[in-house]
């Protein structure tokens, strides 16, 4: 379970979406939630990769089509 305090301009927004489109206030803060999330989970991975980088292709290996999953580790 999770409380938030918003704004009142931020409730009164919130409240005019969910009656124009008879969802719920409820439904529209999970789904922002949801949205963010992803957004930040991506953003922690790219950065996670950019300290620790792993294997990288050249285009010529790709074009000549090497076995990808083969060469991981090595």
């Amino acid at each position: 379970m999770l409380a938030i305090r918003l704004t009142s301009d931020m409730e009164s927004r919130l409240d005019r979406l969910a009656r124009r489109t008879g969802r719920t206030k409820t439904f529209y803060a999970r789904e922002a939630l949801l949205r963010y999330m992803e957004d930040m989970e991506d953003e922690y991975i790219a950065l996670e990769r950019l300290k620790t980088p792993g294997k990288r292709w050249t285009q010529e290996e790709l074009e000549q089509g090497v076995d990808l999953d083969d060469r991981v580790g090595r």
